[in-house]
């Protein structure tokens, strides 16, 4: 009993001292160079659809090295890894970023922006990050787009920008693809 006890006390302590930039730091390094390259968009799957704007024989093959993997990784590195893309953005200009999870929109309806996002949730599915994707081309939602909370993967050149004092990472020229058979659990 005593030792639960102890243990429920330390446990947290532990969890968060294992949040540090440093450590945090080194194992996205250790698990961004051990990614191994794949196909990104696994295009010859039956039943995926892609949607980039690029005709159908250029899908997949402008992105034949992905950077930064993160459907290869925990979802702790996941997290800690977008939380790195956020708070250092300049260390992944222009890199190639894939990355798995639900859909979800957003219609600023001051300024009438749309705003399309892949989100990515903590090990505890407490706190989730969007990372925003721009398809290139002429597409228009919802015709062009899953249903909220079906689960995509996106790849696409990891950009930033701020607004006000918030700074957002996108997936420029991103493709995306999505299984109709495939919906994010809730």
């Amino acid at each position: 009993m005593r030792a639960n006890v102890i243990l429920s006390a330390v446990l947290p302590l532990v969890m968060l001292t294992g949040c540090g930039s440093v450590s945090a730091e080194n194992s996205i390094q250790e698990q961004t160079s051990a990614v191994s390259v794949q196909d990104p968009m696994d295009a010859d799957i039956e039943g995926k659809n892609t949607s980039s704007g690029a005709d159908e024989a250029s899908s997949g093959e402008r992105y034949s090295q992905i950077d930064i993997d993160l459907t290869e990784m925990d979802s702790s590195m996941i997290y800690a890894t977008v939380y790195d893309m956020v708070n250092n953005g300049d260390d992944y200009l222009g890199k190639t970023v894939k990355v798995t999870g639900p859909f979800s929109y957003f219609k600023d309806e001051q300024t009438g922006n749309e705003y399309f996002a892949v989100l990515v949730s903590d090990a505890t599915a407490c706190c989730s990050q969007g990372i925003e994707f721009v398809l290139d081309g002429d597409n228009t939602y919802p015709d062009d787009y899953p249903s909220l909370d079906k689960t995509i993967t996106v790849v696409g050149e990891f950009n930033y920008y701020k607004e006000e004092y918030n700074t957002y990472c996108q997936l420029l020229h991103a493709e995306m693809t999505y299984d109709n058979s495939l919906s994010w659990e809730k």
